[in-house]
């Protein structure tokens, strides 16, 4: 496989998964990452045979543990780059989100011993997340300003 190949934007589905609290605001669900512990939004590859929203929604399930409903349309995407299992290979993802309305949380799911999960206030969730471009998207989505990096 030649250099650029490796280097070639791969696809992944992503879900923001939030709820409305009793106040009427809205929260926003963080996971860890299972090896370096960074808080991001549960999304992975393509699954054959789903729709891209449908990804998104088992993503959220088997990361995280929720269930709701899922839009139809993307709410933004942002990119980054994914180490490749333990090789230092890094490839360039560009991840289409979708909005997730929580409506049941599991309390065991899939990847619950391997991930750490947060409900937070939209400007807690901007502080803890790492990614520029996952940040702008929260924040365009909660109607929030951006935190600073």
């Amino acid at each position: 496989m030649g250099q650029d190949a490796t280097r070639a934007m791969r696809i992944q589905y992503g879900a923001l998964p939030y709820r409305v609290a009793a106040s009427g605001s809205i929260e926003i669900l963080l996971i860890t990452t299972r090896r370096t512990r960074r808080w991001v939004i549960p999304k992975g590859w393509p699954i054959k045979g789903l729709k891209p929203e449908k990804s998104a929604a088992r993503e959220a399930f088997e990361e995280a543990g929720v269930r709701g409903s899922i839009g139809k349309r993307p709410i933004g995407r942002f990119t980054y780059e994914k180490s490749l299992n333990d090789d230092g290979r890094v490839v360039p993802c560009e991840v289409r989100v979708f909005a997730l309305k929580v409506k049941r949380q599991s309390i065991t799911w899939l990847e619950a011993g391997t991930r750490d999960t947060r409900w937070l206030a939209p400007p807690d969730a901007l502080e803890l997340v790492d990614e520029p471009g996952l940040r702008t998207l929260i924040a365009n989505f909660a109607g929030v300003a951006p935190a600073a990096a």
